[in-house]
């Protein structure tokens, strides 16, 4: 009988749901096979990671775990849930609640979507077992289930403001006096409810406002946000208030951003208000992971040309979104006078407070910092554009510095001068009040958070730095020859060789719509590229500043680091004199942007390190609160449409939903996640690097050492791994190669190995954890090959650079030697260090490929786990152009000289301080 064709029924492979569990205390996946779990468990959770000390304090226990040989008793009432483990409300069993996830937040399927596919699946179960039904017989069933959803369910709600000031006597009115202006909120106090209960910050939450202190000196660290002083005067203020002693003071953040959803099909502009609370920890906020809220969308007054510039048309903008804000924060009053009880991460109900002062007429309350760019800081603080919002520098002069701006001092002057004087001199607009004048303790000057990602990254590195060197190429060389420099810049930053995370310009620097990420990462490889084009100081004006910028985005800034910050701006505020200088800013640098960074210091000291509090968490939430909800609404009058929030259940508004329902199901051990490419999630306290080999070796690659050698054109390759094999068996013996047999036996080939690190400063998951994949494959994606240069661990008692070698990877391979024993190796490269300093002009340490005195690469075979991870070098490209067969796949073996690229991320920056 002939077989029947691969896309027949007898020949599909029978199929299996997930039975078998991840048995690691944290992961909650599950797997069809036992080969399945094996490979989830050596690449994610085989980590040989080590605590610096086998006292692990408190600090680093989990807040929910008791100190050993503590016994801790619950209470019998507020830590018991009498929620069944299977308990999955409107969905009824776990199939019904991850098809509607599927199906409404992941595929994003449309009502007729959903139909068909419902459609589908119920004849295929029909024919299959007797008629039984699909998890939804169409989209209103599954609609009406997610609306069902009350758990992390918190409504929309929405009011109107109109004009209502004075009115022209003569003439038309303007058509805005008459609009009534919508605005759409949800309670901002059952928003911080809902962050309270979210298990997920559990280990990742601060309870009591800390001060932090490190090393014999007792240098002071900042962290995350409790770790502040902001925090620490204000829980001094609340505890004047005997009846808040024993509560947890939660600071509330706030954040608002306008976004644009389409360009091309015309002006379509939101403008959400996010919040948070500033108890979890930073890396939870970069890691996405629910920590921000939308609280409201703002209406965006719109009016014809004529009024777009009209002096009382702007100013009621402005006295629209204050008012508006009073309004939305009012749920909160309740939390700011009275403690209340909440249930918290850890599961245990506590009594929060929100901020208060003394009871009676002396009763102050306050609100946490603001992150907001700079044209909405000037909204917010009721400043005039180029003013500082922080203090009171001139705009013609903001480096010079002036006093800080303080609620006393702008009242001050709003009831003793005339309002042009203080518009002129002293940049306030006194005909707007800022919402937070509500709050007697809070003073919105004092409470703008840094901005990393519109001050420091799109701001002065892309719309000043790099612009500049545009203008300097054409005043010292006109057009022509400024165009010509800058496609030599645009090559120099195409042929950057792979890297982990990093992007990839293939045509330069030169495209017009520019993103944060964009910026981010042209500042990775922009230094070595621009250098030989401009003077040394605009060099090392460039340095400075990515030296600001790395060390702003620590996840711990201490004293010391401070001082370094110090001079890094020093340093920037002296070598940018070179723009000046040339010609480029005859007028000087006084910039609102540039001038944040002297300010920097403080805002650290106030609120912790600032790589938390920043518009970049509030922009990456416009992809799910806005942008995504926006595509699949009909584009007309979307706020009112069910992606919108609107006059439907909010469950199906808010993607948390789903969360909040995993969460009250994740004792039952019922769930699986998928690990996002990069991030791990896990909490492995204090750790070092760990490397393992891929999953699966590869496949049509040589299966002995013999072969191998000769596929890469190394005849010295089997001795190479007898050596390395003499070196892991005799460690304390010295045996010469020569006196050694060749190793001939078997061995696999992989294409691949995957690090895994602690690199908190970088986005990773909950854990500060993440991963990536280090290349040795001779055929990349189908095209040329990839070897990927690493960090290998040479001297454990140095630090830094000193400790670490610079390798190129040719290969990963293991094999089983005659005890049984497996040893995976990777074939390298060795580059030597041109100077025991790192280069003056870059602060970059500088290395070249290694020969023997034969002219042969110097080779080795080194255990993986010796290597630390990835490392990034960019070709040292001195005065002449980069000829045009030079790309980024072939970089490393047309030059003979390169930087190490400490500003590849920010671990491999601290890696190679």
């Amino acid at each position: 009988m002939p077989q029947p064709p691969p896309s027949s029924p007898s020949s599909r492979r029978a199929f299996s749901t997930r039975q078998i569990p991840c048995p690691h205390a944290t992961c909650n996946r599950w797997f069809k096979t036992l080969p399945g779990l094996k490979r989830h468990q050596s690449s994610l959770h085989n980590f040989t990671f080590s605590s610096d000390s086998t006292n692990v304090t408190a600090h680093h226990r989990p807040p929910s775990q008791p100190a050993p040989g503590t016994t801790r008793d619950y209470h019998e009432t507020l830590t018991v849930s009498d929620k069944s483990a299977d308990d999955w409300g409107p969905y009824g069993d776990k199939l019904r609640f991850e098809t509607a996830e599927f199906i409404f937040q992941n595929a994003e399927m449309s009502g007729g979507e959903v139909d068909r596919l419902c459609e589908l699946w119920g004849r295929s179960l029909q024919s299959d077992s007797g008629g039984a039904l699909p998890p939804f017989t169409d989209h209103k069933e599954l609609y009406k289930t997610i609306d069902a959803t009350q758990v992390g369910d918190v409504q929309w709600d929405s009011f109107s403001l109109k004009y209502d000031g004075e009115r022209p006597s003569i003439g038309d009115v303007p058509p805005w006096m008459d609009i009534p202006y919508d605005f759409w909120f949800r309670p901002a106090y059952r928003l911080v409810e809902r962050l309270l209960s979210n298990t997920d910050f559990d280990g990742e939450f601060d309870y009591v406002p800390h001060r932090d202190f490190a090393g014999e000196n007792e240098a002071r660290c900042y962290e995350n946000f409790m770790s502040g002083d902001w925090a620490w005067t204000q829980a001094d203020r609340i505890a004047a208030d005997p009846s808040t002693h024993g509560s947890t003071f939660v600071p509330i953040i706030l954040g608002s951003d306008k976004t644009t959803v389409s360009v091309a099909t015309g002006q379509n502009d939101y403008w959400p208000v996010y919040l948070s609370i500033g108890n979890i920890h930073n890396n939870v906020w970069r890691a996405h992971r629910n920590a921000v809220e939308p609280l409201a969308f703002l209406a965006i007054p719109k009016a014809a040309k004529k009024y777009t510039d009209n002096p009382l048309f702007r100013r009621f903008k402005k006295q629209l979104f204050h008012a508006a804000m009073t309004r939305i924060l009012t749920s909160l009053n309740a939390g700011m006078t009275t403690p209340q009880l909440m249930k918290c991460p850890d599961r245990h109900f506590r009594r929060i407070v929100f901020g208060i002062g003394v009871k009676g007429p002396d009763m102050a309350v306050t609100i946490g910092p603001y992150i907001a760019d700079y044209p909405e800081q000037v909204l917010i603080s009721g400043i005039v554009q180029n003013w500082c919002g922080r203090c009171l520098a001139f705009p013609n002069d903001l480096d010079s510095g002036g006093a800080p701006r303080t609620k006393e001092f702008t009242h001050a002057l709003i009831e003793e001068l005339p309002l042009g004087v203080i518009w002129d001199e002293w940049g306030v607009d006194a005909n707007i009040v800022p919402f937070t004048h509500d709050f007697a303790r809070a003073d919105i000057r004092q409470l703008l958070a840094p901005d990393i990602l519109h001050q420091l990254i799109k701001g002065t590195f892309k719309d000043h730095l790099v612009e500049w060197v545009g203008k300097y190429l054409e005043l010292e060389y006109g057009k022509a020859g400024a165009k010509e420099r800058l496609a030599d810049i645009d090559r120099h930053i195409a042929s950057a060789p792979p890297f982990p995370g990093l992007r990839r310009f293939p045509d330069g620097r030169g495209f017009s719509q520019w993103t944060g990420n964009d910026s981010k990462a042209l500042m990775k490889v922009y230094l070595p590229a621009i250098e030989g084009h401009v003077p040394d100081d605009m060099v090392c004006t460039f340095r400075a500043f990515l030296e600001f910028c790395y060390i702003v985005r620590r996840n711990v800034i201490t004293d010391d680091t401070l001082d370094e910050l110090k001079d890094a701006l020093q340093r920037f505020h002296q070598y940018r004199e070179v723009f000046r200088d040339l010609g480029v800013r005859p007028d000087g640098f006084s910039l609102p942007r540039q001038h944040s960074l002297t300010h920097y210091e403080a805002l650290i000291r106030l609120f912790g390190a600032p790589n938390g509090l920043c518009t970049s968490i509030t922009e990456s939430k416009h992809i799910t609160a806005v942008k995504k909800p926006w595509r699949r609404s009909s584009k007309y009058n979307a706020l009112d449409a069910p992606q919108f929030p609107g006059p439907v259940p909010a469950a199906r508004n808010t993607a948390g939903n789903f969360e909040a329902v995993e969460e009250e199901n994740e004792e039952g051990g019922n769930l699986e996640e998928d690990e996002s490419a990069g991030i791990v999630d896990e909490r492995p306290g204090l750790a070092h690097s760990n490397v393992v080999l891929a999953c699966r070796p590869a496949r049509n690659r040589a299966k002995t050492s013999h072969a191998l050698a000769i596929e890469l054109g190394i005849p010295s390759l089997p001795s190479l791994i007898t050596h390395f094999l003499s070196e892991q068996l005799h460690p304390e013996s010295q045996p010469t190669r020569s006196g050694l047999l060749p190793f001939t036996g078997p061995i696999k080939i992989f294409n691949s190995a995957i690090a895994t690190f602690v690199a908190p400063s970088d986005p990773s998951g909950i854990g500060s954890m993440r991963h990536e994949h280090i290349h040795a494959v001779p055929s990349w994606r189908r095209g040329l090959a990839r070897y990927d240069c690493v960090f290998v661990s040479t001297d454990d008692t140095q630090e830094g650079m000193l400790g670490m070698e610079v390798a190129r990877v040719y290969c990963f391979f293991s094999f089983i030697h005659t005890d049984g024993e497996t040893f995976p190796c990777a074939l390298v490269h060795w580059f030597d260090r041109i100077a025991d300093v790192p280069d003056e002009l870059t602060g970059m340490w500088m290395v070249a490929p290694s020969f023997l005195d034969d002219g042969s690469h110097n080779l080795a075979v080194v255990h993986v786990d010796s290597i630390t991870r990835c490392a990034h070098l960019l070709p040292i490209f001195g005065k002449e152009n980069v000829p045009s067969v030079v790309h980024c796949h072939n970089s490393l073996d047309v030059y003979r000289a390169f930087y190490v690229n400490r500003f590849a991320d920010h671990h491999t920056y601290e890696l190679t301080s």
